[in-house]
């Protein structure tokens, strides 16, 4: 899809010279979910993948687990007073023996770009009950030299940023380190969304043999989209929020924040890293 970046014109200064320029920035649309005909949810989102964004959302919300629960996902026609299609809308379709969770007020929400599902009434309200608990068969154990490498893998793998440098990028890597799929956009959760949606419609859920990367921080929600998908470790190269590690803690997720060079912290699911040393007290 052409969308995903546009042109502006912009003032430049350097140095005190002065010019006129155009500049690639990164696009930024609502996305507007709906579920079996029933409006859910509204995202500010980089368009592309948008079945895959909301099939990942729908995951998160505990609506669907496996291929066999989506029918199909398509966009709305008529989306407009005139009737022309924005592919702005999508109309996910359940099978018809999926039962879905009782979608509240709360929870027929407004997202953001920046921070996801946000003004939920309390953390009762989001803490999903998991389809796939974070259970290690056989226990799943990552070197720090593996973690550390990840940033820049991910880094690598961001096309649109290199254009525009306004994007967030999640990754999912194999237990040795191989990048299997990759996702950018304007919002963080959206990206892991996307990611995730992706593997529900390969039939892929649980991804219980990965390592989710992130840019920026680890917000509760990230941290619930993995738990909810089945990730058992999750990285970012900033800090993790305190219902974040509440969450780890409370699931068995593996946690690591700060993810820079060779330094890292880990914050919860210190089990699954494998250390060489047994770590000092301070």
């Amino acid at each position: 899809m052409g969308r995903v970046t546009e042109r502006r014109k912009v003032l430049r200064i350097r140095d005190g010279a002065v010019s006129t320029r155009p500049d690639t920035l990164v696009a930024e649309e609502p996305l507007e979910i709906r579920l079996n005909g029933k409006p859910l949810a509204i995202t500010m989102r980089t368009p592309g993948d948008d079945f895959d964004l909301a099939a990942g959302f729908l995951v998160s919300e505990g609506a669907l687990a496996t291929a066999a629960d989506l029918r199909n996902i398509v966009y709305c026609a008529g989306a407009t007073a005139d009737g022309s299609n924005t592919y702005n809308v999508v109309d996910v379709r359940t099978a018809p023996d999926v039962a879905l969770p009782d979608f509240t007020l709360e929870r027929n929400v407004y997202t953001t770009s920046s921070c996801g599902l946000c003004g939920k009434a309390s953390l009762d309200a989001v803490r999903t009950t998991a389809r796939w608990p974070i259970a290690d068969t056989p226990p799943l154990r990552v070197p720090p030299e593996l973690l550390a490498d990840l940033p820049g893998r991910l880094r690598a793998a961001q096309r649109v940023f290199d254009r525009t440098g306004g994007l967030h990028a999640a990754a999912l890597f194999d237990e040795d380190g191989q990048l299997l799929d990759t996702r950018e956009d304007v919002g963080r959760h959206n990206a892991v969304d996307k990611l995730v949606g992706r593997a529900l419609r390969n039939d892929a859920l649980p991804l219980s043999r990965t390592i989710l990367m992130v840019s920026g921080r680890a917000s509760f929600e990230l941290a619930q989209k993995a738990v909810m998908a089945g990730i058992p470790v999750l990285a970012a190269v900033s800090a993790p929020s305190s219902l974040a590690v509440d969450l780890a803690v409370e699931t068995g997720l593996t946690l690591v924040g700060f993810l820079r060079g060779t330094s890292m912290n880990v914050y919860a699911g210190e089990h699954r890293i494998a250390l060489r040393e047994p770590a000092t007290h301070g």
